[in-house]
Formats: structure tokens, sequence, C-alpha cells
């Protein structure tokens, strides 16, 4: 086995192999704006350090999001394409999954939440029982809308420390590993989980939207 798992959902731009055993190797840059310049050249360095070529894969891992339309796409976007080209499945996991998993490893058992960024005076979260149980379905919201229902506990991810008031007990990690994705992935792997569709998880509609009153101009 040996995974390439990518995650751009967040401002991290994400990358690692995993050979079913450990981490062969990461890379973690955190640039909001520059996920397609950073996450290529980060795919060469894990491949590079591990001493092996893209063929050498396996399976693609990649985080489905919930995310922001424009970062989220491309890590969706390469992770497709990659396994197309090689003839190799790709696996879709849920990005906050992906930071809950993190968390355990980082010492918390449960229950939490799990708060990543959503712009717009948002968050995207879930709550989670444990680092590998999720209770329902992932949400975007206000932070003060949820206040009630992420009260008590402890909560991790960049949106978490971005809202204080709201998420008072904040935690590390603040931002995706694909280090984490990638052994989260291989648990499920072993025990013949199902994964996600690699299709983008955005919750709401993009930030770029046609303007109001757009006249369409067509040759006559």
């Amino acid at each position: 086995m040996l995974l390439l798992a990518v995650d751009t959902a967040t401002p991290a731009v994400t990358v690692a192999l995993h050979d079913g055993e450990s981490v062969l190797a990461e890379s973690n840059q955190v640039d909001a704006r520059r996920h397609g310049e950073l996450l290529l050249p980060s795919v060469d360095k894990v491949l590079a350090e591990a001493g092996l070529k893209l063929d050498a894969l396996t399976g693609i891992v990649v985080g489905v999001g919930p995310g922001p339309y424009t970062g989220l796409r491309v890590g969706l976007v390469t992770a497709s394409t990659f396994a197309t080209v090689l003839g190799i499945p790709v696996h879709g996991l849920c990005t906050l999954d992906g930071l809950a998993y993190a968390a355990g490893a980082a010492g918390i058992e449960g229950p939490f939440t799990v708060a990543t960024d959503a712009r717009r005076k948002e968050v995207y979260w879930a709550r989670y029982e444990d680092p590998r149980t999720r209770v329902g379905e992932p949400a975007v919201d206000r932070p003060a809308d949820i206040a009630e229902r992420v009260a008590g506990v402890p909560a991790v991810g960049q949106g978490a420390l971005l809202y204080p008031q709201v998420f008072t007990d904040a935690r590390a990690p603040e931002h995706q590993s694909a280090a984490a994705l990638a052994s989260l992935a291989v648990e499920r792997l072993a025990a013949g989980d199902e994964f996600l569709a690699p299709t983008p998880l955005y919750l709401r509609r993009p930030d770029a939207q046609v303007p109001k009153n757009y006249k369409v101009v067509t040759p006559q």
C-alpha cells in the first residue's frame, strides 16, 4: 500500500505519503490564497523525500471539505486527475474527520467540536463523541447561533481560535493534517469502511457569484 493524501479545504495546503504502516513524508503549508501554486510542488517534495515516484501509488486520499469553493476544488481536481491517469482509486474523507483524528493524536478523547473558518463570519463545524466518531453531518453556521450546542466541550480547528467567546476551550490542532487524514484512511480501509465520493462538500453557494442585472451579449 502507498497512499498519497491531500487536503486543500482549509488554509493549509497539506500532503502526506502513507505506506499502510506509517507516514513516510509530509508537507504542511498555510496560505489561504496559494493552494493552486503550492499543491503540486508539495506532492513533488514528499515523493522526493520518500525516494518514490508517482506511479508507485496504490491510492489517493482527499479531503472533500467542507471548505470554501476555490481552495477546496484544487485538491479534489488534483486527486481525481492523479487517480484517473494512474488507474488507482481515490478515497474521499470529510476534512473535519481528519482534524478530529489529529485531535485524538494530540490527546483529546471526547466529546469535542471541530470548527474551521468558513469566512463570512461563519464556521464549518461538527460534534464528535471521540476522534473517530462524528455526531451528525457537518454544518455551516454563525458561531453565536451554535453557542449552546458547543458549550462545555473542547474545540479544535482555526474556527475555534477565531471565536474564543463561543469556543471557550480551544485547543490544538489549528490546521488540517494530510498525515492524520492518511492514517484515518488506512484504518478505514482495513475495516472495510466505505468512503465518500471525491466531490466537494460546500454546504453553501460559492463566494463569487454573477452580478445582478448581468447582461449577456451575443453576436448578431
